[in-house]
């Protein structure tokens, strides 16, 4: 089977390494790839950050001549801009939901909506369209409030208020300067929740519900969970804040009226449904859903998944999740993200990376490429998060370590990373 996927990030990369393990895998292609993917298979000079007629004709084109029969969309902008709409057709699997599928993650009113007509616990929150209106609600709230934008804003286009007047901020921020564009044209403020959060990622295939091992994931650019969101700066895998118990209300309470409600709205929902979760006094509370795996989540996912991605991506897609099995390593996984020198603002690439191989001399540890090119035959920074670093261990504690280790052999300037990931639960945990 000949595969294309699309993307350029750690988490391509990682499905990437995974899905080349199958049997079944021939031909791996990438559009448009990054320094890592290269050495899996072939990297296709195709832009897809923007979904244009013109990127459609050229991806199917593509799939034509090459007999691609999986396209897997990994990001959420070109899910969102209806690419497994365009791509499908007879004989050609698309990994991935549809565009109005991709909605629940594209805009936060909606699924906020979705989910409240379903009563599945979320925070209380209420959605404005002018940035004025939402300026005199902020005003009259002393408590801690969440501001987000509600269209696509990679991961950063939520504002974390300790009163009224920073929320105040985030909205001038958001809706007038227009910090993250036309995903700010609609703003989401709600009330801030206290706990632990995590993701539970699940597999749906319009039925039937297949859930993955919990993740946590560490969204904050420094250490100490300081500084603004980011993209993902590191994750763990799996997080013993989740037991089996709450995972089971997790998937009654909260997966399987998600997809019911979405059914009942006229949408069958095939692909990644990522729920990021707050673990509150009262029971988990969603805070936002994903269509797609999450980066950094899908690294340490990926490393303790045993069994043939490929298979149970193609029960995903066709609606046969009930034929596939899977299991994971009984040990943890920690993913750390060594980023460039200014990021989530702005940055410079085109740095050298050096240390990759020494690194990697671990047998433990995997080095997953995310802003990476190649140039002059010289691998260099192409993005903010560069690299992920995962590390197995016998327990996160040792994935810990050995991970961190790894960070301090790989070299590029300006580079950073957090040594904490994990700290959220080592700290009061010991080992787990």
């Amino acid at each position: 089977m000949n595969i294309l996927i699309i993307g350029s990030g750690g988490r391509e990369h990682v499905l990437g390494w995974k899905i080349s393990q199958s049997p079944r895998c021939d031909r791996l292609y990438f559009a448009p790839g990054n320094g890592g993917t290269e050495q899996l298979g072939e990297n296709i000079d195709i832009n897809t950050d923007r979904i244009t007629t013109k990127t459609v004709d050229q991806l199917d084109y593509f799939c034509r001549h090459h007999k691609i029969e999986l396209v897997v969309i990994a990001p959420e902008d070109p899910l969102a801009q209806g690419l497994a709409d365009r791509l499908a057709k007879p004989g050609r699997t698309i990994f991935g939901p549809k565009a109005q599928a991709a909605r629940l993650e594209a805009d936060k009113a909606y699924c906020k909506q979705l989910i409240r007509s379903a009563a599945i616990p979320t925070a209380e929150a209420r959605i404005f369209e002018h940035p004025d209106s939402a300026i005199s609600f902020a005003q009259t709230h002393e408590t801690p409030l969440v501001v987000k934008a509600s269209g696509l804003a990679k991961g950063k286009g939520v504002v974390v208020c300790d009163n009224g007047d920073d929320a105040v901020e985030a909205v001038n921020l958001i809706m007038k300067e227009q910090a993250f564009g036309e995903a700010g044209n609609t703003v989401v403020i709600e009330e801030r929740l206290v706990g632990q959060e995590v993701s539970v990622l699940a597999l749906v295939d319009g039925r039937n519900i297949f859930v993955l091992d919990p993740a946590q994931d560490h969204k904050q650019a420094f250490e100490g969970d300081r500084g603004p969101n980011t993209g993902g700066m590191g994750a763990y895998c799996p997080t013993p804040l989740v037991d089996d118990q709450l995972m089971q209300t997790i998937e009654r309470e909260i997966l399987v009226p998600t997809v019911d409600a979405l059914r009942r709205d006229g949408v069958e929902y095939k692909g990644v449904l990522y729920a990021g979760l707050m673990l509150t006094a009262g029971g988990p509370k969603v805070l936002e859903y994903n269509c797609r795996f999450g980066d950094p989540e899908a690294q340490p996912l990926m490393m303790r998944c045993q069994g043939d991605l490929l298979e149970l991506m193609l029960a995903t897609a066709h609606g046969d999740l009930q034929t596939v099995e899977l299991s994971w390593s009984p040990r943890s996984c920690c993913c750390v993200v060594m980023a460039s020198g200014g990021y989530p603002g702005s940055y410079e690439t085109g740095k050298p990376i050096t240390g990759i191989e020494d690194a990697e001399a671990d047998k433990d540890v995997k080095v997953f490429h995310a802003g990476t090119a190649i140039k002059n035959n010289q691998l260099v920074t192409a993005g903010g998060r560069v690299l992920g670093i995962c590390a197995m261990g016998d327990d996160l504690a040792d994935a810990q370590h050995k991970a961190n280790a790894a960070c301090e052999k790989i070299h590029f300037e300006g580079a950073f990373w957090r040594t904490d990931i994990g700290d959220r639960v080592l700290s009061g945990a010991g080992s787990v």
